[in-house]
């Protein structure tokens, strides 16, 4: 209003040129205990075609810290299992390519030998790595509905979302000692800027181990 005010002549100069809004504080992101995701990733239970796709999904999501968008995305030949790879195909066009650790591959493997095919059966050929009972390519809301359903079935009271996956994927490797830059990379951020916010997450769970761990952090 002042601006605006000292903009149409109506005052002298603006009163409030000087001052600033307060700077909102940064939100770190939720990410789940080792135990936890390890409980919704067992929770999946590979009986089915369905089943194998859910723990499938799941594990490659885990594994790799791909966005939902990029994992629903994948077609077959993005995923090259012999080479532990997978190529994920992220925003503004940027591709990468993110190593797929033992239990990924796995899971994977078993959902594209006794899973896809029987899904598949139903649909037109479709490329897409992951499908649904159509055979048509997995929506996010289906993903999305994936996961809720293993986290309650793991008994998980915390809100879970296929970024959490994410979120936890970033702060296990920080909290194993990878190198920031090394996870920028694998997270697909433009800039490390982005990533750093991570290194947050772990000092505050450094702080918490401390103030009950040490003697005399509480006085």
């Amino acid at each position: 209003m002042h601006r605006f005010a000292a903009r149409e002549g109506l005052v002298s100069a603006d009163a409030a040129a000087a001052v600033r809004p307060p700077v909102p504080a940064r939100r770190l992101p939720k990410s789940l205990p080792v135990e936890e995701v390890l409980a919704i990733l067992a929770a999946a239970e590979p009986d089915s075609p369905r089943g194998l796709r859910d723990r499938a999904l799941l594990e490659l999501l885990y594994a790799t810290g791909a966005r939902i968008s990029e994992a629903v995305g994948l077609d077959v030949d993005d995923v090259e299992l012999t080479a532990s790879t997978v190529l994920l195909r992220g925003k503004g066009g940027k591709d990468r390519m993110v190593p797929v650790g033992s239990y990924a591959r796995a899971a994977v493997d078993a959902y594209l030998v006794r899973g896809r095919p029987a899904l598949a059966a139903a649909g037109r050929g479709a490329p897409a790595l992951f499908v649904n009972h159509r055979g048509g390519r997995l929506s996010r809301q289906s993903a999305w509905q994936a996961l809720r359903t293993a986290a309650a079935r793991a008994g998980i009271s915390t809100a879970v979302s296929p970024h959490t996956l994410r979120h936890s994927f970033a702060t296990h490797l920080l909290d194993g000692g990878a190198d920031v830059r090394v996870v920028q990379e694998l997270l697909g951020h433009a800039s490390v800027t982005t990533t750093q916010i991570y290194t947050m997450v772990t000092v505050e769970r450094l702080r918490e181990v401390y103030a009950s761990a040490h003697p005399r952090a509480r006085g």
